[in-house]
């Protein structure tokens, strides 16, 4: 079962295409743009005051000023190119989605969950690991 689970996952990330599942995809699309752009700043206004920020595999509990410095530093060092959302899903006032971020020849999964709060999507967690 854990393997296919796995390969569930892999499929998911490296199929060709967009999104999966349309359920919730607007409430990620200023996300995308921004993390396409390497844009931290704009992207940290869809932090939460606090969240789980895991970049390359170092994880912390961030306020939304940490976690802007996290991201600032990441796009120093990587340039994106592009950003495919691969899969979104909700349940209740959650959402998620998996995407690829390209920068070159190097590619990175990212994972975001949000939250539904104050009449708009706030990013609860969001993980970016490099693929090999």
């Amino acid at each position: 079962m854990k393997i296919f689970k796995i390969l569930s996952l892999a499929l998911l990330l490296f199929l060709p295409g967009s999104v999966r599942a349309q359920d919730g995809v607007e409430a990620f699309a200023p996300i995308v743009k921004y993390l396409e752009k390497g844009d931290a700043e704009k992207l940290s206004a869809w932090f939460d005051n606090s969240l789980e920020i895991s970049v390359c595999g170092v994880t912390s509990d961030s306020s939304r000023k940490q976690a802007t410095q996290i991201m600032k530093n990441f796009f120093t060092n990587v340039k994106p190119t592009s950003f495919v959302l691969q899969h979104a899903a909700s349940k209740s006032n959650m959402k998620y989605a998996l995407g690829v971020l390209s920068a070159g020849t190097t590619s990175y999964a990212v994972t975001i969950f949000v939250n539904f709060q104050d009449n708009s999507y706030k990013i609860q967690q969001l993980k970016i690991e490099k693929l090999r």
